[in-house]
């Protein structure tokens, strides 16, 4: 492979010392691989005296659908026991923590405050902290680079396991960045922190720069696209709309039954989406919303992934549905608690509010700049 980037698992030298300490439990999935597509499982488990895996959402290896319950059970390749933190239970409990001295994260994150890798990896370093177990996190890029912050800051009121802190949309950290940043918003004081960190990798860069492979962090985020996409048409989670589940290009499809693709392309022609285009597109999804029915809407085309802001064209879509079907438009829950789109936006004040996407955001512009000076403390990376 051509020169490019190390990830953390590339790095291993600079926490060998650590790692060999004792027993390690390593948190991880299918995109936990080094530069020459070995799996970060495989190498601890040659270098290392690795005792135990844990699963997050999808699976140790990838293969278990989005929301999909797990209970413990063997992986083939190492004989090691594997062990859910998602469904039931996203905290490592007293039995898990008996398995290992030493907690080892490697999992490629998207940059999304609402992907729930996040707050595994928190949650972990919580227990951690507890039982005076270090933690070693092998950093990954964050594919949508590392300098655009973007989105809403999430208020607390809203905190859930798809955005637990007042982090925005996109916050422009690498995963080894957000566990510094996290260990201090947590007051983990007594935590032993550990990076592995990248070489070669810049704030400004895209993920197709660091010439990395690229293995879909979950099944439905399959390339840099719909990773890209994904920041904003996520919030499409929380309304009767099709975000492209259960298709080929999941969050870069949007749409209904009930929607018009011409007419709704025609008006976010209207809108200004610098660097964003929308396309009419028919799908028909093979499982989740609309299952087997023909939907009509756009495909979200990011043209100017260094400049464009995919959250702001995703609210400003769904204005532009909110205009064009108010009767038909609907707002859903996960849970009897509260709507996904609250949890997804960390606010209701865009649900509840007759205020555009503009305006909404605009109100967090200060939140984001906020954020922006407290995060140069756990910076990494130029």
């Amino acid at each position: 492979m051509e020169k490019g980037v190390l990830s953390g698992v590339d790095r291993l030298e600079t926490v060998a010392s650590v790692l060999r300490q004792g027993r390690v439990g390593l948190m991880t999935n299918a995109t936990g691989i080094s530069r020459d597509f070995r799996s970060t499982i495989e190498i601890l488990h040659q270098q290392f005296d690795l005792t135990a895996l844990f699963a997050v959402e999808h699976g140790i290896r990838g293969n278990i659908q989005a929301g999909e319950a797990i209970g413990v059970y063997q992986d083939e390749a190492t004989g090691l026991n594997v062990w859910p933190v998602y469904g039931g239970n996203h905290r490592l409990t007293p039995e898990m923590l008996e398995q290992f001295d030493i907690f080892c994260f490697d999992i490629q994150d998207v940059g999304a405050r609402f992907y729930t890798y996040l707050y595994a990896l928190s949650f972990a370093m919580e227990e951690c902290a507890k039982a005076g177990k270090p933690v070693v996190v092998l950093d990954r890029i964050n594919p949508l680079g590392g300098e655009l912050i973007q989105g809403t800051v999430l208020d607390p009121a809203f905190a859930s396991y798809v955005g637990m802190y007042p982090l925005p949309t996109r916050y422009g950290l690498t995963i080894g960045e957000y566990a510094r940043w996290v260990k201090k918003h947590l007051r983990l004081d007594s935590l032993e922190l550990h990076i592995a960190p990248l070489a070669g990798w810049r704030r400004g860069m895209m993920p197709w720069e660091a010439a990395l492979p690229w293995v879909a962090p979950s099944p439905n985020c399959p390339s840099f696209h719909s990773a890209f996409a994904y920041i904003g048409s996520c919030i499409f989670e929380g309304t009767n709309v099709s975000e492209g589940r259960g298709t080929t290009l999941p969050f870069e499809y949007i749409g209904a039954p009930w929607i018009d693709g011409d007419r709704l392309a025609r008006r976010m022609g209207e809108k200004e989406t610098t660097g964003i285009h929308f396309r009419p597109a028919w799908f028909t999804p093979t499982f989740s919303k609309h299952a087997g029915q023909l939907c009509a809407g756009v495909q979200m085309h990011v043209l100017n992934p260094e400049s464009a802001d995919p959250v702001a064209a995703a609210l400003m879509l769904l204005d532009g549905i909110r205009e064009l079907y108010p009767e038909k438009l609907e707002w859903v829950s996960w849970t009897t608690e509260s709507y996904t789109i609250d949890k997804l936006l960390g606010t209701d004040q865009y649900r509840r509010g007759t205020m555009d996407a503009a305006r909404f955001l605009d109100r967090f512009a200060e939140g984001r700049e906020r954020f922006r000076r407290q995060r140069e403390p756990f910076l990494l990376y130029e």
